[in-house]
């Protein structure tokens, strides 16, 4: 089956509250290869003004994830996921992520166009703080290869 192109303008429920805790953002930091102290000693992170340590900004993907495995799971989307890899990932943030934020994503399907004989489903997940505040949109483009 083909992406389904009636997934344009499709809008997901918000995933459950993530709370993002400090040692989830210290092995992140590890993870990824970025070693400031903001994002592994409370202490620098306060010294700067933030309440907790700071996630580094690609772990916006943590909660964004829940949200893409809404698209991924709906039986009509014509995405199976062993002919999709990750095309291109965007964010744009109002304020950092810290320690102790309660995050809530909600996804949107915002496009859909054919390349090469693939479809490269574009979707933007906005994530807010537990007071409803934006904190992050992330914007991940998956190409979907043709079935076989």
């Amino acid at each position: 089956m083909p992406v389904n192109p009636e997934l344009v303008g499709r809008v997901f429920p918000p995933t459950p509250s993530y709370l993002v805790g400090r040692e989830k953002v210290r092995e992140f930091a590890r993870a990824v290869f970025a070693p400031a102290s903001v994002h592994t000693d409370p202490d620098a992170a306060r010294a700067l003004g933030y309440a907790d340590v700071v996630a580094p900004p690609t772990f916006a993907m943590v909660i964004q994830d829940l949200a893409l495995q809404q698209l991924l799971a709906e039986a009509d989307s014509g995405i199976e996921l062993s002919r999709t890899i990750h095309g291109e990932q965007r964010f744009r943030y109002t304020r950092p992520i810290v320690a102790g934020d309660e995050l809530t994503a909600t996804l949107a399907v915002t496009g859909i166009r054919a390349l090469g004989g693939n479809a490269m489903v574009t979707s933007e997940a906005e994530i807010r703080d537990a007071s409803g505040e934006h904190v992050v949109t992330a914007t991940t483009v998956l190409v979907v290869g043709e079935a076989a």
